[in-house]
């Protein structure tokens, strides 16, 4: 099998992506393999990889690439699909844990709007058609994964969600880009976090995030509705690629978003690494949002967002009365909020009613001073009203 270094040579893991795709062109936009180079160096000499964490990390490489090859051959098949428009899409932003999942959730059932699914972000060829897209059998490929992992790891699905049929967030389009998250929430990646926070060029993640798009409405289309908790780093980068885009950011206190990203990030890991830590997790995480909610402050004030261009959501107003909240955003958006996807968005809090947190997650966990960090987002929830809520 090989080595660890030698799993996760860069040549070997693309060569193995081109045998699978049978094709070795894997299109613009440039950048994507730099990313590979970061990510590969940490899995190796950082991570601290199980065997079958190796297994899975080669995996989430080898099945980005082969997407993107294929994605790549069928624009080239099709070159029309480069010209469609990507038109007024709504973005979902905020810090995680702050309600973005739950609240793209519930926008999704409005049948208005177009989510990616997760089952046609991991699996997007051939491209979805209408007539299947309920009922490809792709659906229960995915849903099979999603449930290994949760014998890998029990208890994984209760910290956060996760289905084929749910709506899945950008993060996971840009794996192919290997400028993600989804790489250091799931693995210990210090280098590549700090690479990815203050040295990559996220220009070519948004390049390539409009191509994704492009490949699967031209199977099934809509008015695009995404999220990520990433696009606060990159705010000034996302309307550049997207100038009619709504951004909606949700607002929660700074603290209990720390301690809970800490502990799922903590639990995430546990499936590819024998070794945890939550108070080096959650120093990452303080890090990570400190500087994210900075970065969206200076765009705010820089002018690039036009007037309206961004709603404001506070997560105690959303989790006091979520419907109150959803009827403020429609109106903000110019959008009708329709009986039939009202209902749809009821039906499906009453099935996925969450849990609250449950006892995941202390602060005290984290080994940070809670002082000094709330000293550092003093600005932040002073400028936005975010309430101070108790410590958990």
């Amino acid at each position: 099998m090989g080595t660890v270094k030698e799993r996760f040579d860069v040549d070997t893991l693309v060569g193995r992506a081109c045998e699978l795709a049978g094709s070795d062109d894997f299109g613009a936009p440039d950048g994507w393999r730099d990313g590979l180079e970061v990510l590969t160096d940490g899995l190796v000499n950082e991570a601290h990889l199980s065997d079958l964490g190796v297994e899975i990390a080669v995996m989430d490489i080898v099945n980005p690439l082969v997407n993107r090859l294929r994605i790549t051959q069928w624009r080239k098949e099709n070159p029309a699909i480069a010209a469609a428009p990507i038109e007024r899409p709504i973005f979902i932003v905020g810090q995680p844990r702050t309600g973005t999942t739950i609240l793209f959730d519930l926008l999704a059932q409005d049948p208005d709007l177009r989510p990616p699914l997760t089952w046609e972000v991991d699996a997007p060829w051939p491209v979805p058609q209408p007539e299947t897209y309920a009922t490809d059998p792709r659906i229960a490929e995915i849903q099979a994964q999603l449930e290994m992992s949760e014998l890998i790891v029990p208890g994984i699905m209760a910290h956060h969600p996760m289905g084929a049929l749910l709506p899945q967030e950008c993060v996971r389009i840009w794996a192919a880009q290997f400028c993600s998250m989804i790489f250091p929430v799931q693995y210990r990646l210090p280098s590549y976090s700090r690479w990815m926070l203050y040295d990559a060029d996220h220009r070519p993640n948004y390049r390539y995030h409009r191509i994704f798009l492009q490949h699967l409405q031209s199977g099934v289309s809509g008015q695009w509705l995404l999220k990520s908790p990433a696009h606060l780093w990159q705010l000034d980068t996302l309307v550049a690629e997207y100038p009619d885009a709504v951004i909606v950011q949700t607002h929660r206190d700074p603290l209990n978003v720390i301690s809970s990203i800490a502990s799922l990030t903590h639990h995430v890991r546990r499936m590819a690494s024998e070794h945890g830590d939550v108070a080096e997790c959650a120093e990452g995480c303080r890090e990570e949002n400190v500087v994210g909610l900075e970065r969206s402050m200076r765009v705010r004030d820089s002018g690039v967002l036009k007037p309206g261009q961004l709603i404001d959501v506070l997560f105690a107003d959303f989790i006091r009365d979520p419907f109150a909240t959803i009827r403020r955003l429609y109106d903000a958006l110019g959008r009708e909020l329709t009986p039939v996807a009202e209902q749809r968005m009821r039906d499906f809090l009453a099935a996925h009613p969450g849990d609250g947190g449950g006892a995941r997650y202390t602060w005290a966990d984290t080994g940070l001073d809670a002082d000094e960090v709330r000293e550092q987002v003093a600005v932040y929830q002073e400028r936005f009203g975010v309430p101070t809520e108790t410590l958990k």
